[in-house]
């Protein structure tokens, strides 16, 4: 039974799976949107939530945390320097999905995952 389990597998091994949701996270960060189907971007906003949360203490231990999840020194530096001054006086809801239709071989749900300015 799957009582209480809520996350998503997104076909794939918890290898891969990690690995393509810390891609989504750190593209996200890097270029302010991304372009992804609608399950891939409803895992991925959590993750980038937390990371923002804990971007917005700028303590030793905060950029340990987020280094692990993010491999790109830039893009932890962009989340410490940008981005998590930007939501400093906001408590959440740092990010967002809009739905822009289906793609076209798979009619898989298309969406943008981007940070509200």
């Amino acid at each position: 039974m799957r009582h209480k389990i809520s996350n998503n597998k997104l076909s794939r091994k918890s290898s891969s799976r990690k690995a393509l949701l810390r891609g989504l996270v750190t593209d996200t960060i890097k270029h302010g949107k991304i372009k992804t189907t609608k399950a891939k971007a409803k895992e991925a906003k959590p993750i980038l939530e937390k990371l923002i949360t804990i971007g917005k203490s700028k303590d030793y231990n905060s950029i340990r945390k987020v280094s692990e999840f993010i491999l790109e020194k830039s893009v932890v530096k962009q989340l410490f320097d940008d981005v998590s001054t930007k939501y400093s006086d906001k408590q959440g809801g740092y990010s967002r999905i809009v739905s822009i239709g289906q793609r076209k071989g798979d009619n898989a749900d298309l969406v943008i995952l981007e940070l509200i300015d």
